[in-house]
Order: structure tokens, then sequence, then C-alpha cells
């Protein structure tokens, strides 16, 4: 139920996890409820090429709790979404407060070249040790080798998804969130709900000047942009 208040900081990531009173592995999905939740978000439409996905959830110290995938087989999805898709969970928790959510789609134009957070994106180099240790033909499952290393409540981690265009990862990221009741997220910087929402304002008359509001992303497809709007806000 939704009335726990439990978040994740998501997205494309989309991600968010606060309000437990323990960060670890114990309180947050296990690896059947992930691919549940990211085969259900999946599998409905997302404004982009309808591919397999990799999903990740990490705990607050980043942390990796679960890897899942939505294919049968770990080459049914991009092979290099797999650590992605880590990553993402990870700057997402990495950027949250439990009074704040940032997705990585609202990170998107501050780290550009001039952005206010320009160089973020050096500041956490994935762990290649952990990344592609073990057998590849354990990845995606509950003992996939990524699982125990780094890529008023208290927040518990992220969740990240990657496998499709940037946009269509955020949408099944936020449906992923949804499906598992961790999505309550108290603000944002996404307008009118003040929440984690993907921003599309590098389109049209803005595209030439960058993110209008500083948190924005490119437009993918419309699709992608009417399916992001619909979503009602985090936790409600």
């Amino acid at each position: 139920m939704k009335k726990t208040l439990r978040s994740l900081a998501c997205l494309s990531a989309v991600a968010f996890i606060p309000y437990v009173a323990i960060a670890d592995c114990k309180k947050l999905p296990t690896h059947d409820q992930l691919t549940i939740a990211l085969k259900s978000a999946q599998n409905t439409a997302n404004g982009g090429f309808s591919l397999n996905m990799w999903g990740a959830i990490v705990d607050r110290d980043g942390v990796v709790c679960t890897v899942a995938m939505t294919g049968t087989d770990r080459g049914d999805q991009w092979p290099g979404s797999r650590v992605i898709s880590a990553q993402k969970a990870n700057t997402a928790n990495a950027f949250s407060l439990p009074g704040l959510a940032l997705s990585t789609a609202n990170l998107y134009s501050a780290v550009q070249p001039g952005g206010s957070l320009f160089g973020l994106q050096e500041s956490n180099p994935v762990n290649v040790a952990a990344a592609y240790a073990g057998s590849s033909a354990a990845y995606g499952t509950a003992a996939d080798p990524l699982v125990g290393n780094d890529p008023t409540g208290v927040l518990l981690g992220g969740i990240g998804v990657s496998g499709d265009s940037s946009c269509a990862d955020h949408n099944i990221a936020w449906k992923t969130r949804d499906n598992l009741n961790l999505d309550h997220v108290p603000a944002g910087v996404s307008k009118p709900h003040g929440d984690d929402n993907i921003v599309y304002d590098i389109w049209g008359k803005h595209r030439s000047s960058g993110s209008k509001s500083g948190w924005g992303h490119p437009l993918c497809t419309k699709a992608a942009k009417e399916i992001s709007d619909a979503f009602p806000k985090a936790g409600s």
C-alpha cells in the first residue's frame, strides 16, 4: 500500500526510495519482485522501441541489492545496459535527499558543459572489478555478481533501468517504482507536482538556448512525453 510512504529515488533512472528506519537490502524489493514490476512496466507503451530492459536497485549506501531483466536470457536486452541501470540507480540515490528527489533525467541539463553541475558525471566511475566479476551466465539473476557491490524517515536507495531510449527508460523506471509501491517523493524540481518526473523544456523554441528551467531533458518522441505528462504525482 502506498500509505507506507516508502520510496525509491529513481529513474531512468527515474529514482528515489525513502521512508523506513533501516536502509538495507532486507527492506527493499527482492529479485522476483523487481522482475515482476519491471516486466509489467516494460510491457506497456513507453514511447520508445519496446525493447527488453535491465533494472537494478541500490540501497542508501549505493550497494547493489538486486539486478533483473525482462528477457529470458542476458542477451535479450542490450548487454551494456546492465551496468548502466546500476549506475543510474546509484546516481539517483547519491543525489537525492529525504526532502528532495532528483531523477537522472532531471540532471541532464545541469551536467552539460556550462551547466551548474558540470563534472558531476565523472564523480562516480564504474567499479570495473565489481561490474564484470563472476560468470556472465548469472547476469540478471538473483546471483548477479553486481549484487553486494557499489557501482520523516530515511531515504532507502535508488532504482534504475536501461535498455531503450532515455525517455522510455524514464517512463519504465517510473512505472516499475510505482508497481513496487515505493514512489513516495516529498519534493522535486519537476512541475506542476514538485516531484522527480522528467522535465521537457529543450525542444521547439528552447532547443537552441538549452533548458529553460535548468533541469530539462531533450524530447525523444511525442508519445514518450504524453506518457510522462500523464503520470500522477509520485506517491499519490
